[in-house]
This record gives structure tokens, sequence and C-alpha cells, in this order.
């Protein structure tokens, strides 16, 4: 999903995206990125991005994707927690 697939998605209801934060400057899973940035996951790569995520309706559908790609993660975000959160609130910048 990109942001104009977000804009469509049912503003009344939470849904839930997988994200991470870059852990230092120029970390390797999003080089030349500042410390700090804020991902969500992209859903084919597992890779950090800003395009292409998945949106669950719950907060444990997320959690369960996260936890079935965890290895996949681990090698694409290194050093870095992915964590589900609120999409509204991260697109915000509240999360």
């Amino acid at each position: 999903m990109d942001r104009a697939g977000a804009e469509r998605l049912n503003p009344s209801h939470t849904w839930w995206a997988p994200a991470v934060r870059a852990p230092h400057r120029d970390w390797s899973g999003m080089p030349g990125c500042r410390s700090g940035a804020r991902f969500l996951i992209d859903e084919r790569n597992c890779r950090p991005a800003r395009a292409n995520y998945p949106v669950f309706e719950t907060r444990t559908q997320c959690l369960e994707w996260i936890m079935a790609h965890r290895a996949e993660l681990v090698r694409t975000a290194p050093g870095a927690t992915v964590a589900p959160v609120s999409l509204q609130r991260w697109l915000l910048g509240l999360e």
C-alpha cells in the first residue's frame, strides 16, 4: 500500500502496519538516512521503505506478520526493532 491507498481506508478504524526507526545515521537498513528516521516495511522484500507496506485490521495480525517474517527482518533491518504501529498515527508523525 502507499499513501494514496491509505487515504482510501476507513478512517473510523485503526489500521496497523510494521514500522522501524533507524538506530543510527547511515544505517545499513537504509543507507544515507538520519538517526531516528522512520520507515514502514515493504511487504514484498521486508526492507524499510515508504511504500508497498502491508496493512492489517488488528495489531495482533500485524504482530503475526512480523513474527512470520522475523528472520528476513533481522537481515534487512539489522539492529532495529520492527514493531506494529497505528497507521493513522504514524502518517501524522505521532508514532
